[in-house]
């Protein structure tokens, strides 16, 4: 994108508004194809020149331009913290058009009048739960005219269809795309396999991070990845619910990301504590849903679980407990790992190809080489005494060995075992894959298997025809949708 300044910027901005209200006029006289795409495309253009100009330094101002023969008198509306945006809410406002959309499969457009925009904000020092590229909304920009007034309004196109432009109800043009696409594209195995093994370089990474602005209004949809994957492959989901005008503007979408080599009990724990700094900086917001995939569900059982010492007792024995917890310090990483109790500001999971009682592919020969590439953090391997010996595999099946992503999806895994023995405490949903060959309850996804990823108290349970990375299948969407509707439902704004 180019940057105007000077007496460029101004030029361009005389250009762009004479010809913004050349389409304006033509469309009042009446509904024009060519004059509305003008008008949409000259309008984008304008916003974007306006908001970079000099650095800013005439945004949010009432300024006159000179354009076409005419001084026009310019000024900002004010956001109304629901629908309307307010200018000074993004640091950035990128056409649309002019984002990108190689990594999503599909672009969805909403027809109508405005500029399509992307809202960028992006602030030093980093905002909390936001990625370091910012956080991204889509935008509508509509630009009205009486005589040589003009007023510049932000509509937020996920809260409302119509928009007030030349005297009339107009439905707005909006990219509800282009603010997924607009974050940097990265190559999604080779971030996930480094995740996976050199898993101390990408803890600074790891976190909860939403997807666009904070609304209170909006349920929180949280999306965890499982092993050798990252928060990137959620972006075809995203886009997919993004586009139900049912769930759009009902839903807010974060996802938590995670170097996939350390434990899941680890990873869990450390999930937990993203949720309860996400609960204090926002008291009031609503009650999550969490769709985890994979190892990404077994983190996500942890946080609607609640394991005590007795669990563990009942399930281990307690003088293998007791000689692991006694010589931890309280509330240490091992501790708070083994038990927790379940969030009560959750409201409902997605289980997604989860192996809830582990996988057979973690006890093969790919498993033991895959487990011996991960090196794990510092702080990790120091929390633990190897003068536990026997005792840690308590949390590791194999005696004497650190936990990792791969000894933490073995059948074998005491925490998995514990997992099994308590109740998930809330509305809970499977979503499994069989690979098309209908042949459940003996089925597998070709790497987890029906007996350990289905769950018998589920509220639902939806075998869709595909292998393990399912989550893009249209089945899946499809029955994420309805689950999304029916708790929208249960739960009204």
């Amino acid at each position: 994108m180019k940057v105007y300044s000077g007496a460029r910027a101004e030029e361009e901005t005389s250009r762009l508004m004479a010809q913004a209200a050349a389409a304006h006029a033509a469309l009042r006289g009446g509904q024009n194809e060519q004059a509305r795409l003008e008008y949409n495309r000259t309008v984008a253009e304008l916003v974007y020149v306006l908001r970079s100009r000099d650095k800013g330094s005439h945004w949010n101002k009432p300024q006159t331009i000179a354009a076409g023969g005419k001084n026009y008198q310019l000024r900002f509306v004010k956001g109304d913290g629901k629908s309307r945006w307010d200018p000074d809410e993004f640091t950035d406002l990128v056409p649309a058009e002019k984002v990108a959309h190689k990594i999503l499969y599909r672009r969805n457009i909403l027809d109508g009048v405005g500029g399509a925009l992307v809202g960028v904000r992006q602030k030093d020092p980093q905002e909390p739960f936001t990625f370091k590229a910012g956080v991204t909304a889509p935008v509508t920009a509509l630009l009205d005219f009486q005589g040589s007034n003009a007023t510049l309004e932000l509509l937020d196109p996920s809260e409302q269809r119509m928009g007030e432009l030349a005297g009339s109800r107009e439905p707005l043009e909006a990219d509800i795309s282009a603010p997924l696409a607009y974050y940097p594209v990265s190559s999604e195995l080779w971030y996930g396999l480094a995740g996976a093994i050199r898993v101390g370089e990408h803890m600074k990474a790891m976190g909860l991070y939403m997807l666009q602005p904070y609304d209170p209004d909006r349920i929180p949809l949280i999306f965890v990845h499982g092993l050798l994957s990252t928060p990137r492959m959620w972006r075809n989901v995203v886009n997919e619910l993004e586009a139900d005008p049912e769930l759009r503007g009902r839903y807010q979408c974060w996802v938590f990301g995670y170097p996939t080599g350390n434990p899941p009990a680890y990873s869990a724990m450390r999930f937990r504590d993203e949720l309860d700094k996400a609960r204090k900086l926002y008291p009031t917001a609503k009650d999550s849903v969490i769709v985890g995939h994979s190892m990404g569900g077994l983190l996500t059982r942890m946080q609607v679980s609640t394991v005590t010492r007795e669990t563990w007792n009942d399930v281990i024995g307690k003088k293998k407990v007791d000689r692991l917890l006694d010589g931890t310090h309280r509330g240490d990483i091992v501790e708070r790992s083994m038990i927790f109790n379940a969030n009560p500001h959750v409201g409902r999971v997605v289980f997604i190809c989860t192996p809830h009682r582990g996988s057979e592919m973690a006890l093969g020969r790919l498993g033991q080489w895959g487990s011996r590439l991960i090196f794990l953090p510092v702080d990790l391997v120091t929390a633990v005494p190897r003068s536990f010996g026997a005792e840690f595999a308590i949390v590791s099946d194999t005696p004497g060995a650190m936990p990792n992503s791969v000894t933490g999806l073995s059948p074998k895994n005491p925490t998995l075992r514990v997992l099994d023995t308590v109740p998930i405490e809330v509305p809970y949903h499977t979503i499994l894959g069989d690979r098309g060959k209908g042949d459940s309850p003996k089925s597998s996804d070709g790497i987890v298997e029906y007996w350990s990823s289905s769950l018998k108290k589920a509220e639902s349970e939806k075998i869709v025809p595909g292998p393990h990375s399912a989550c893009e299948l249209p089945e899946t969407l499809t029955e994420l949708k309805r689950i999304l509707r029916l708790h929208a439902n249960k739960n009204p704004n």
